[in-house]
């Protein structure tokens, strides 16, 4: 189905964009907690490529692409890299590099989803781990560095709901046929738009209703 609806060329080009800006949040956290090179490096794989590692073993498409081309691998070297000698300069265009975030939540739910359909899960599951795709290496990222995953925080502007949207867009199309590289762009850009207006508003998910808890806030 990918094959369908982006040229090779073109699905790489966008996987490795995607990995790149990702890598480049996972440094960000590892320099603001201090880690050393490798630490900042393991963090850059982690964020890039645990998504996309998770749903490979899912659906069972192993060796997982990260293990095959390599570079996927050295694509978040090369993001750690920059962010080592260049934190500072990178730090100052964060709105850039949360614009590009929302890219790749975006390209990799809607590919998320899709690969997994391709591999024979139901629509429902197909769309979970096109969600799992999206945001799995954030949550990779936060638990090694010792932070509440954003994504379970109701003070963390709306993450995993564009992604949770991109997806149900997608396999609405598939269980139409509709599917197809307009309603697949479609359906990306508008997961992309919704974390932008997050973002930008402050967007949050509501948190119990009628809340009395006396423990203190975090």
């Amino acid at each position: 189905m990918l094959q369908q609806l982006f040229s090779p060329s073109v699905q790489h080009t966008l996987d490795l964009i995607g990995i790149f800006v990702f890598a480049i949040s996972g440094a960000l956290l590892a320099v603001r907690k201090n880690f050393d090179v490798f630490g900042i490096a393991v963090l850059a794989e982690v964020t890039a490529l645990g998504g996309g590692l998770f749903r490979d073993v899912i659906i069972g498409a192993v060796p997982p692409a990260a293990f095959t081309d390599l570079g996927y691998f050295l694509t978040p070297l090369l993001a750690a890299l920059l962010v080592i000698f260049l934190h500072p300069h990178v730090e100052r265009i964060q709105t850039g590099v949360n614009v590009f975030d929302a890219a790749g939540l975006g390209l990799f739910c809607v590919a998320g989803t899709t690969k997994a359909y391709d591999y024979g899960l139901g629509l429902t599951a197909s769309a979970c781990l096109g969600m799992a795709t999206a945001v799995g290496g954030g949550v990779l990222r936060d638990v090694l560095a010792n932070e509440v995953p954003s994504l379970l925080r109701w003070d963390r502007d709306l993450y995993a709901v564009p992604a949770i949207v991109g997806a149900t867009m997608v396999v609405l199309c598939l269980h139409y046929g509709a599917l197809n590289s307009f309603t697949s762009a479609l359906a990306a850009v508008t997961a992309f738009v919704l974390r932008l207006l997050a973002m930008r508003y402050h967007w949050r998910a509501p948190r119990a209703w009628n809340r009395r808890s006396t423990v203190r806030e975090e």
